[in-house]
């Protein structure tokens, strides 16, 4: 039998002996794993226990909280609570900076996550994900601050997700190296299965929700009719599973476009900046592709607070282009 390189293993020695100040990395990517380990056995039981519906809050983007939600950030927080590891977490189910004090004074990163995406679909058994970024605290500060995450997404070290599927799978990038870990259930391991991930430069498959497309920019308008009649050269088929952590993982694998607009409710979009687009951001470009919010780098915007929302177009570098070019074509106040 072949021998399997567990994801410990891997880090250990693409990480932690190979990269400069690797090891804390190599730590922190380690205990998001086990983390998320925890939430994917809890998830396999979901409709049976004690996690299954809503909990009856509402977070601070305005959206009701599945049990699901709230049980994968407390995780989260169990899990780097006095490691050492991390100063302060930055998620979408809290409204503020959350400070390890104890591990601050030593720590020396922050971590931005989402951690579950997609819990809309937990009721018809969908696929979800959890989405991360690791950031550099200032260095000189005993504790963190805010503004230490109000930098742009060039300034993180390493990015990631987990998707929750038939396979949980763990995918993650540092210093533009992207690897896929599959999880074994029945010796509870992560195992290399998709080492050095390519983008393809295009593909056949665009990922949006058209009930939206009333209320687009022009430009995704032309997209769509334009590769989506049938009998052309360049027809694209449509896949979209709610999740954008699914939705990522298939163009990162097959390549193509994923792409969120603003619209008239939703100017700047619905997806966050800071633990959703610039984590999936990092990990595209790393593997050849491009992101962008229809007209700028997303990895250079600068977000103005934790929840700043944003704009997303990411795949394979034929298709973001095109999309831009037919962008170009509108004024930019029309984007929102």
């Amino acid at each position: 039998m072949d021998h399997r390189l567990t994801l410990t293993q891997h880090l250990l020695r693409e990480v932690e002996e190979h990269r400069p100040g690797g090891g804390p990395i190599a730590a922190i990517l380690a205990e998001i794993a086990t983390a998320c380990k925890e939430i994917r056995a809890e998830l396999a039981e979901v409709g049976l226990g004690r996690l299954a519906g809503m909990k009856g809050d509402v977070n601070v983007q305005g959206e009701e909280v599945h049990k699901l939600d709230w049980f994968a950030n407390e995780v989260f927080r169990e899990h780097f609570a006095g490691s050492g590891l991390l100063c302060t977490l930055v998620s979408e189910e809290m409204e503020q900076i959350f400070h390890l004090d104890d591990d601050c004074p030593r720590a020396q990163y922050t971590l931005c996550y989402d951690p579950m995406d997609g819990s809309s679909n937990l009721d018809v058994d969908g696929a979800v994900g959890t989405i991360f970024a690791i950031r550099r605290k200032v260095e000189g500060r005993a504790h963190g601050r805010p503004e230490e995450v109000f930098e742009p997404g060039t300034e993180q070290v390493a990015a990631g997700y987990v998707l929750y599927g038939p396979q949980c799978i763990l995918v993650y990038g540092v210093g533009g190296d992207v690897h896929g870990f599959t999880l074994d259930t029945a010796v509870g391991e992560f195992f290399l299965s998709h080492p050095q991930i390519r983008m393809p430069e295009r593909g056949r498959e665009y990922s949006a929700n058209l009930s939206r497309l009333d209320g687009w920019d022009p430009g995704f308008r032309r997209f769509v009719d334009r590769h989506s009649q049938q009998g052309r050269e360049t027809t694209y088929s449509l896949r979209y599973i709610g999740a954008l952590v699914a939705d990522f993982h298939r163009v990162l694998l097959r390549g193509g476009v994923f792409f969120y607009p603003g619209d008239p409710q939703n100017p700047s979009g619905k997806l966050r900046l800071l633990y959703e687009a610039a984590p999936l951001a990092f990990l595209a470009e790393a593997a050849g592709g491009a992101a962008t919010d229809g007209r700028r780098r997303i990895l250079e915007l600068v977000p103005d607070g934790l929840h700043v929302r944003t704009p997303l177009v990411i795949g394979s570098r034929h298709e973001v282009d095109a999309i831009e070019g037919l962008l170009t074509e509108t004024p930019a106040a029309s984007m929102g």
